[in-house]
């Protein structure tokens, strides 16, 4: 009787996954050209870039991220840092929306994206205990406060940092990117007066935060402009929560009745506003016009729509993720601003 069991074993063999050999002769370009594309299409031209990423499709190529870290001393992914709880996480829809473009922005570079929250002095700690070990190149930093200690802790630790919105009380040059919150609320503040409205109130963001600060400064701004008087009775500050938006609403119906428009610094906010304004009998926007910021998801599914401040989050995310990916190649710094759009529908 024939023994075939090495036949058997021959026929059962693994086959042998793709190599960064394979694909550069797949492709017909050198190794080092496919390492350059691999980390991001650095000087290499667009139809060497287009040969070997045809080649690591057809030859299912998956890049051995261990290898490559021991090579090039890098761990291969990038933090995206959120300095609030889990909770706002999953209440707040820009965060998400945020999350969404960043992650494919990166996929582009073929780089993951970790995500950590970090929004109690407890998490603060083990955070910067994770991060003091480098098990990213750099950090998308969101929803930066004054004086936040992640970014002393990131600055010391030498990992390259960019922040949504402009970091408020921070000395030094540091990446951020933002839009122009002050010319957004000055946008909207004047639509709502000039459609009539004459007792146009405010709720506001924190005022710790950089929105909080420049979207509360554009509404006094644009009330000198039209020479109205700035009365404190028709401002609230708020965090940016559906609750505190509902909440502050009812304090400005009780303190002046006779309000007729309320610019609110979030949509979720504003999400609020309109629950408080329908259980007072309010009509909107008959009785009171409301104007939010951000043009969220949720402003369109509003009763009735959000006119809104449109935030272009999709370039946001595409500009962090390329000042931070130049950072880690070496560039310095860099701030972006971006501009608004004032979105309107049916609720002023």
């Amino acid at each position: 009787m024939t023994d075939t069991t090495p036949h058997r074993r021959a026929r059962g063999k693994a086959k042998r996954p793709p190599t960064i050999h394979d694909v550069a002769a797949e492709a017909g370009v050198s190794r080092g050209t496919v390492s350059r594309v691999l980390q991001g299409g650095h000087n290499v031209s667009p139809a060497a870039q287009e040969a070997v990423n045809t080649a690591i499709r057809k030859l299912g190529y998956v890049v051995n991220r261990a290898a490559r870290s021991l090579v090039t001393q890098r761990a291969g992914s990038v933090a995206f840092l959120l300095s609030e709880t889990q909770d706002k996480f999953f209440e707040d829809p820009n965060f998400t929306t945020l999350l969404r473009g960043c992650t494919q922005a990166l996929a582009e570079h073929d780089v993951p994206l970790v995500l950590i929250t970090a929004g109690t002095d407890a998490e603060r700690r083990r955070v910067s205990r994770y991060l003091s070990a480098s098990p990213v190149d750099g950090v998308l930093l969101v929803s930066t406060h004054r004086g936040s200690p992640m970014i002393d802790h990131l600055r010391r630790v030498d990992l390259p940092l960019v922040c949504c919105g402009k970091p408020l009380g921070q000395r030094g040059a540091l990446s951020y990117v933002a839009v122009d919150d002050r010319e957004g609320a000055k946008d909207m503040v004047r639509h709502l007066l000039e459609s009539g409205r004459e007792h146009v109130a405010t709720i506001a963001g924190p005022d710790d935060t950089p929105g909080g600060l420049e979207r509360l400064a554009g509404y006094r701004e644009v009330l000198a402009e039209y020479d109205i008087a700035y009365d404190e009775r028709l401002v609230e500050i708020g965090d940016y929560s559906r609750e505190s938006g509902e909440a502050c609403m009812q304090r400005l119906l009780a303190r002046a009745p006779e309000l007729d428009a309320v610019f609110v610094a979030s949509d979720l906010m504003a999400l609020g506003a309109l629950t408080a304004l329908e259980r007072a009998g309010r009509r909107v926007p008959e009785d009171i016009a409301v104007g939010g910021f951000d043009d969220a998801p949720i402003a369109l599914g509003a009763h009735p729509p959000l006119t809104t401040i449109r935030q272009p989050w999709d370039r946001i995310s595409e500009v962090m993720v390329r000042l931070l990916l130049a950072q880690i190649n070496g560039d310095g710094p860099a701030t972006v601003i971006l501009p608004t759009e004032l979105v309107v529908r049916d609720s002023t």
